[in-house]
Formats: C-alpha cells, sequence, structure tokens
C-alpha cells in the first residue's frame, strides 16, 4: 500500500511538471507594424557585356579548311576570318563558263541566220514562214545566253562564298566548328561582339524588377576596383523570368565606360527604387527554413505565437521591406523567435515601436 501511495504522488507530481511545461510564457520583444514609404537602393552584381553580337556563318555547306581567328581576337570590318575548301565550286564555276560558251555559239549563229534570212525575205528569195522561225530561233538562243550567264554568276558567288569575312568590327567572343569539318550552311564559325556599345547585365528577383523606375541612372562600379566607375541607363528588362533562378534580366547601357571594363568584367551596380508603400521589420524577426520566410505573429487576445510565411521586397543587413503577408497593426515577434513554437505562449519583455520617424510617435503607441 506505502509503494502504491508514492506511485500515485509520483504520477501527480509528473502531470503537474507537464502542465507547468505546456503553460510556459516565454519573454519576447515585439513591434507592430505599420506601412510606410520606403524607396531603397538595392546593389546587385553582373557582369559586363555587348549591346549586340552577330553569328558569322558561311552561306553554302562545305568542308573548312581554315579559321584565321580566335575568341578574344580583335577583326575589322571585311576581314577574312574562314575559308572552305573551294574544289566543288571553281569545277561548278567551270562548268557554268562552258555551257555559257556553247550558248554564246549559238546565238552568234542564229543572229547571223536571222540577217540572212531578213535580206532575203526582202528579195522575196525566201518564204515569210522561214524568216519567222530564223526570228524565234534568234530570241531563243538570247535567252539561252542569257541564262547561261546567269548560271556562272551564280558559280561565281557560291565560289565567293567560300571565303567568310566579317561584317562587322569588334572582338570574336566565342567560336564554333574548327578547320577540317564540314559545316552546314548558317551553322555559326565566329560570334563578334560589335565595338562601341557595352551593357552592365544583372539578374534581379521580381520586387526589384517592378520597383525599378524607368529609364533610371545607375551607378556602376568595377567589382576588383570600385574607384573604377561609370553610369548607366536601363535599356532593356526581360519580360519573362528565368525558368531555373526565377530571376529577370536587366541590361544597363553604359554610358562612356572605361577600358578596365571589358567584356565578361565582374561589375556592381546600385539602383535607387521607387518609393513604395509597404511594412518594414527587422532582420532579426525574420526566419528562413526550407525555401519559406516567416515570422511569429502574436494573438493580442491569447498572446500566442504563429508563423505567417511573407513575400520580401528587398532586404538589408538590418531590415527587411515585406510585400505580403503581414498588415497594419499585427504585432510581429522581433527577438526570441528561435524558442518559441506554434501556439506558444508569449509576455512582452520590451514592446518596440515601429520605425517611425525622429520625433513622431509609432502607430498604436509602444505597447502592442
Amino acid at each position: 500500500m506505502l509503494a502504491a501511495a508514492l506511485a500515485v504522488l509520483a504520477l501527480a507530481a509528473c502531470g503537474r511538471g507537464d502542465d507547468e511545461e505546456a503553460q510556459e510564457v516565454r519573454p519576447v520583444r515585439v513591434m507592430i507594424t505599420d506601412q510606410r514609404l520606403s524607396g531603397d537602393t538595392v546593389t546587385l552584381i553582373g557582369s559586363v557585356q555587348p549591346q549586340s553580337e552577330i553569328n558569322l556563318s558561311f552561306r553554302i555547306s562545305g568542308r573548312m579548311t581554315d579559321r584565321l581567328v580566335s575568341v578574344g581576337d580583335h577583326v575589322r570590318r571585311g576581314q577574312l576570318v574562314a575559308r572552305l575548301d573551294t574544289q566543288d565550286e571553281e569545277s561548278a564555276l567551270q562548268s557554268a563558263r562552258a555551257q555559257q560558251s556553247g550558248a554564246q555559239a549559238q546565238m552568234v549563229e542564229a543572229e547571223n541566220n536571222f540577217i540572212r534570212m531578213r535580206g532575203l525575205v526582202a528579195q522575196d528569195a525566201v518564204s515569210r514562214a522561214l524568216f519567222d522561225q530564223a526570228q524565234s530561233s534568234r530570241k531563243a538562243a538570247q535567252a539561252q545566253a542569257e541564262s547561261a550567264q546567269a548560271q556562272v554568276n551564280l558559280a561565281n558567288n557560291r565560289l565567293s562564298y567560300t571565303r567568310l569575312s566579317s561584317d562587322v568590327a569588334g572582338v570574336v567572343t566565342a567560336q564554333g566548328a574548327e578547320p577540317g569539318e564540314v559545316v552546314a550552311a548558317g551553322q555559326m564559325i565566329v560570334q563578334v561582339a560589335r565595338e562601341g556599345g557595352r551593357d552592365a547585365a544583372f539578374d534581379v528577383p521580381a520586387a526589384v524588377k517592378e520597383s525599378t523606375p524607368a529609364d533610371t541612372d545607375v551607378l556602376v562600379m568595377l567589382t576588383a576596383d570600385p574607384r573604377i566607375t561609370a553610369r548607366g541607363r536601363v535599356r532593356e528588362v526581360a519580360p519573362r523570368a528565368d525558368p531555373v533562378t526565377n530571376t529577370f534580366r536587366v541590361k544597363v547601357g553604359l554610358i562612356d565606360p572605361p577600358a578596365a571594363m571589358r567584356m565578361g568584367s565582374t561589375v556592381t551596380g546600385r539602383i535607387k527604387l521607387d518609393a513604395v508603400l509597404g511594412i518594414e521589420v527587422p532582420a532579426a524577426a525574420v526566419m528562413r527554413s526550407g525555401g519559406r520566410t516567416a515570422v511569429w505573429v502574436v494573438d493580442p487576445k491569447a498572446h500566442t505565437v504563429s508563423m505567417r510565411q511573407i513575400a520580401v521586397q528587398s532586404s538589408s543587413p538590418s531590415s527587411v521591406m515585406v510585400a505580403s503577408g503581414l498588415e497594419q497593426g499585427d504585432i510581429v515577434v522581433t527577438a526570441g523567435v528561435h524558442a518559441l513554437h506554434p501556439g506558444q505562449k508569449v509576455r512582452f519583455e520590451q514592446a518596440k515601436p515601429t520605425f517611425a520617424k525622429p520625433g513622431e510617435a509609432a502607430p498604436g503607441g509602444a505597447r502592442p
């Protein structure tokens, strides 16, 4: 009986301990959210790219015998960059010229016959039908001679197509087929970046894209040496997000970039965003786990917390601008976030106001 009584007392003590643990109240710091205008300056990392690139390719198929430039080489307008084997095209040109010679001989014969018939029909020495036949033969011979001349021109053009020259001045940024390969018409042999225009390309999230003013000024700095800078303007914004990174490509046209900002250089850009109405919370209040971003929100009546997912518009080391997920007047935990669980009771150790301007009281007062 004594052992049974001791066991009952032990179970009762355990029950009281569990109840006390379940009712444990955590001290936290909180703030009352409020909407405010924010026009942050964001810093982005990108690279220098040409404003336009062209792919140089042959207009006919064939075996490439030479490629005279490589990646990084500067090319001039009209400079020869590659050649194809000319054996087949030279043979086709010789055949076309031979057919042209035969057609010209037939045209001369038909012309002489027409002149002779014209004199004879004037003297009534031949019938009018023979004269008409000679005239028709003359026209047919002239047409064959013109067709043969067109074939010669075509063969000459195809022979010239075995030499690939650059249409623009610039820098070779990529190369395709190697000498000895059989290439198809239109296949890229070298890629040339045009001279005279450079972009700083950045991949930005959707929130930054929506807040970036049109035709805005951007300060671009060389990442390796921030003293080297250039001004630029947003020239192009991709309408569709990248399917892998879910970011948008923004191209900033550089104005008189220094020579040190070469193609492929890593650069840092600073963009001033439009002022938008949003809710700002301290960075310490935000939790990131499993690709989700959330904060703890306090129920003002029950004094319990629940996790609420948010969408981030922009962030800095000290604060986060919330695009959606919070409303004005929500009570957000700003300290002690990692010791909480859903339904946890809390008490306010120190209430923090929202990010009010100096001299202004925070909306809702300092207490939740």
